[in-house]
């Protein structure tokens, strides 16, 4: 099994619809001006949103949200809005019927995420 790369570009609103589908209104996600009176560097994705994007690569691949049968990350960095994150995803071991697959987010040259991994099913059955 193979798993493309995910390139994808967070915009400047994306934070502030996260927040509502979520429930998660910190103001370090919303709030630019907040967020550098922090020590911050502006707005700041959220992990979970980040996490995301690690089971969309793999389901992608492997057919759908069925698929994949389990997940685990660490986060390592902020993300910001409108900087590309790669998701590199690189099979480990592969069965014939499920593959682990190890992945790490980057964005701006250093990773966000690492030491991810999952548990994808082929044909997502």
């Amino acid at each position: 099994m193979e798993i493309p790369q995910l390139t994808v570009t967070p915009d400047r609103y994306l934070t502030v619809r996260y927040a509502g589908a979520s429930g998660d209104f910190n103001p370090i996600h919303i709030d630019e001006e907040f967020a550098r009176s922090v020590g911050l560097p502006g707005k700041i994705l959220h992990g979970l949103w980040t996490m995301a994007q690690c089971a969309r690569a793999q389901t992608e691949a492997a057919g759908g949200p069925q698929s994949l049968k389990r997940l685990a990350v660490t986060f390592r960095g902020m993300g910001v809005p409108e900087a590309e994150l790669t998701v590199t995803s690189t099979v480990r071991e592969d069965d014939g019927t499920t593959a682990r697959v190890d992945i790490v987010v980057e964005q701006n040259g250093r990773a966000i995420i690492r030491n991810a991994d999952a548990d994808v099913v082929r044909g997502g059955s």
